[in-house]
């Protein structure tokens, strides 16, 4: 069983952004014995809370963070789903004592890639004892695990492709800027900025459709944690839009970190790929010339 407030543990806390992976994780402590305490994203929260305890917040509203967690005994925190727009400096709700921090903050959230922002984040929720976790924690069974993960597994071809969008990804995470990267014969075609994956996916298909990439090349979709990224928060994740995306754009597959990459909906998500004919698959950041195993 879980941690409970009955146990001396006190409270977990779900911050809720858009998206599915906030519910997984909900449904996940709820199975462990939790009781968790809901904290809707105002203007980003898009699932109905009504089953949990639950409250509508700003992303910059950390006096009304602090307030919730004193009153539900919160003891730790998942930071979970998509947010889409970083508060203006408007909407930064500071306590007295975090009043002196409020100029870094700021500055941050101007220019700080999202690494740095979610650290500064933790950094504040992290008062009075509590932790900040990851929501692989409290749902394991959402980590990829290594190897092809359905009937389709990538070919040599596809290995190359693999292998070329994992030098981008990380050189990408390292400028702190996406997780993603789309590799189509060895050559790398897009990166995954501010958009999102599904975006990036779709100016891949654009580029298709234009003639801009070869059609006799199918290429891959890789997504990878950024090489200083705390996995506490914002793990490179791939849904059921994922894979319905990268078969419009015509990719042979999709590729994630094994441990350090969540699946939402695994069952749904295999089911997508064996469907739609295309491989998804767990690989291990020492990718060798052998293979992804």
């Amino acid at each position: 069983m879980g941690a409970s407030a009955e146990d001396g543990k006190g409270r977990l806390a779900i911050i809720a952004g858009s998206g599915f992976l906030p519910a997984h994780v909900a449904a996940a402590a709820r199975r462990a014995g939790e009781n968790p305490v809901i904290v809707a994203l105002k203007n980003e929260a898009d699932r109905d809370w009504s089953d949990f305890d639950h409250v509508v917040l700003g992303v910059g509203d950390f006096a009304g963070f602090e307030a919730l967690f004193e009153k539900y005994d919160v003891h730790r925190i998942v930071m979970s789903g998509s947010v889409a727009k970083r508060p203006e400096w408007r909407e930064i709700r500071a306590t007295w004592r975090s009043f002196a921090k409020v100029p870094g903050i700021v500055r941050t959230l101007l220019s700080g890639g999202d690494n740095a922002v979610l650290q500064m984040v933790i950094g504040l929720l992290e008062r009075k004892g509590r932790r900040v976790i990851g929501a692989h924690e409290i749902a394991p069974d959402l980590l990829a695990t290594t190897g092809a993960l359905g009937k389709h597994g990538p070919s040599e071809e596809d290995l190359n492709d693999i292998r070329q969008a994992v030098k981008a990804a990380d050189a990408l995470g390292l400028l702190d800027v996406g997780q993603g990267a789309v590799s189509v014969g060895g050559r790398i075609v897009a990166l995954e900025g501010v958009e999102g994956t599904d975006r990036m996916i779709e100016r891949v298909a654009s580029l298709r459709a234009e003639g801009r990439i070869s059609p006799r090349r199918r290429g891959v979709l890789v997504k990878m944690c950024k090489p200083q990224q705390d996995i506490r928060a914002d793990l490179p994740s791939v849904g059921v839009s994922t894979i319905l995306n990268a078969k419009k754009a015509g990719l042979a597959g999709v590729a994630v970190e094994a441990g350090r990459a969540l699946l939402l909906d695994r069952e749904a998500l295999i089911a997508a790929a064996d469907r739609e004919g295309i491989f998804l698959c767990g690989i291990d950041r020492g990718l060798s010339a052998k293979g992804y195993m």
